[in-house]
C-alpha cells in the first residue's frame, strides 16, 4: 500500500527540497506543501528510510500516520495515542511546523509522553530508537508520523540541531562547524592542520582549535583578538585568491564559509584542490544561496567535487541560512558517515 513521506524543511526551501526529489526519487509524488512542510505519495516498493540524505534540503523525514486536532493539548494528545496505537515506542519528537508557528513544544512532549507510555519524551533519541514524531501545524492541528533513529539527525527533534553556543564563542560559524562534523561524522584529530577561507570573526576557528587542530585563518578582516591569542592560531590579513597555492600544502582539513556568490566559492576551492600537492583529508564548504533558485547548480557543484577526486555530501544546516553545506572527503582516506552522491541520479529499487 502506497503511503505519505512527510518532510520538513527551513521555511522558503520548499520549491529546492520538491525538485531534489524529482531528481533522485522520481517515483514519488508530491502531496500537500505548505511553509516549512512537504509531504510525498510513495509506492509501496520504495524503501522507508534515509530520505533526508538524498533530499538535502529536509531537515527531518518521517512516515506520515495523519493529522489530530481538538479543542485542547489533552484532547491532540489523545486523539495522537488512538492514532499511533500500540507500539515500541522509545522516543517523542516535537516541533513545529515553521518559525512562525507558535508552540509549547516541552508540554506538548510531555503530554504525548504521558498519553504513549513514554519516559522522559521530548529529547535526543538513540540510534535504533522507534519515534512518534508530532509536526504543530497550528494551534489546533498537528501532524503525525513516526520513524526509526539511525543517523545523527534523526535523533534530534525535527532534525534540527540541539547545540548550544558555548560561552566565549565570537559568532554562530561555531555552531554551524559542530552541527556539520555531527551530521556528516567527520573525524578531525588533534595534531591536524586546518586552513579557514572567511575566517572572520572567528567562530569556526574556534571549534577547529577546540578539536586540537592547528588552525590557520584566511580573511581581509580582523578576526577576533580571543581567537588571534590562542597559541595555534594564526591569520593571514588578506583575500583567499591572493595567498598563494603552495600555502594550501599541508592542509588536513579545508573550510569554507565566504559570504560571496557560489560560482566564486567554488572558483576558489577549484584552484587550491587542483594545485599539486594540496590533498586535504576533507572539505567542509558552505555554499551560499543569493536566490533559493540556485540550489539548481548544486548537482553540477557537487560534480566539481567529484572531478577534483573527492566524496561530497550535502545538506542544508539547521544552524544556517539560506545555504548548503557540502563535506567532501578525499576518496583515498576513510569514509565517513551516509550520505548522497555527486550525481542526481534515481535510487535503485531494492
Amino acid at each position: 500500500m502506497d503511503w505519505f513521506l512527510l518532510a520538513t524543511c527551513r521555511g522558503g526551501a520548499e520549491a529546492a527540497l520538491a525538485a531534489r526529489q524529482e531528481a533522485v526519487l522520481p517515483s514519488l509524488r508530491r502531496g500537500a506543501w505548505r511553509r516549512g512542510i512537504v509531504t510525498f505519495r510513495v509506492p509501496s516498493g520504495e524503501p522507508t528510510d534515509a530520505f533526508e540524505h538524498d533530499l538535502i534540503f529536509a531537515r527531518a523525514c518521517v512516515r506520515s500516520l495523519g493529522q489530530v486536532g481538538g479543542d485542547s493539548d489533552e484532547a491532540r494528545a489523545a486523539a495522537t495515542a488512538a492514532l499511533a496505537g500500540p507500539a515500541p515506542w522509545r522516543a517523542v519528537h516535537v516541533w513545529p511546523r515553521d518559525g512562525k508557528v507558535e508552540a509549547d513544544v516541552a508540554s506538548i512532549a510531555r503530554r504525548l509522553g504521558d498519553a504513549l507510555g513514554v519516559a522522559d519524551a521530548g529529547g535526543v533519541a538513540r540510534p535504533g530508537d522507534l519515534v512518534l514524531d508530532c509536526v504543530v501545524d497550528s494551534a489546533e492541528r498537528w501532524w503525525i508520523g513516526r520513524h526509526r533513529a539511525t543517523v545523527p539527525p534523526t535523533t534530534w527533534p525535527g532534525g534540527i540541531a540541539p547545540s548550544v553556543l558555548p560561552e566565549g564563542t565570537v559568532s554562530r560559524a561555531w555552531l554551524k562547524l559542530d552541527e556539520a562534523i555531527a551530521v556528516f561524522s567527520l573525524r578531525l584529530e588533534p595534531g591536524q592542520r586546518a586552513i579557514e577561507l572567511g575566517a572572520a570573526p572567528g567562530g569556526a576557528c574556534q571549534r577547529l582549535l577546540a578539536a586540537g587542530l592547528d588552525v590557520v585563518g584566511i580573511d581581509p578582516a580582523v578576526v577576533d583578538a580571543r581567537v588571534a591569542a590562542h597559541p595555534r592560531f594564526r591569520q593571514l590579513r588578506m583575500r583567499a585568491r591572493d595567498v598563494k597555492r603552495r600555502a594550501f600544502r599541508g592542509c588536513d582539513w579545508l573550510v569554507c564559509d565566504m559570504n560571496i556568490d557560489p560560482t566564486s566559492t567554488m572558483a576558489a576551492l577549484e584552484r587550491i584542490l587542483t594545485t599539486p600537492g594540496v590533498r586535504p583529508v576533507g572539505v567542509i564548504a558552505t555554499l551560499k544561496l543569493p536566490e533559493w533558485s540556485r540550489a539548481e547548480a548544486l548537482p553540477g557543484w557537487l560534480d566539481s567535487f567529484a572531478a577534483w577526486g573527492y566524496t561530497p555530501r550535502a545538506r542544508q544546516l539547521s544552524t544556517g541560512g539560506r545555504e548548503v553545506c557540502v563535506a567532501a572527503l578525499r576518496r583515498a582516506g576513510r569514509q565517513a558517515g551516509p550520505g548522497v552522491t555527486s550525481r542526481a541520479t534515481p535510487r535503485p529499487r531494492r
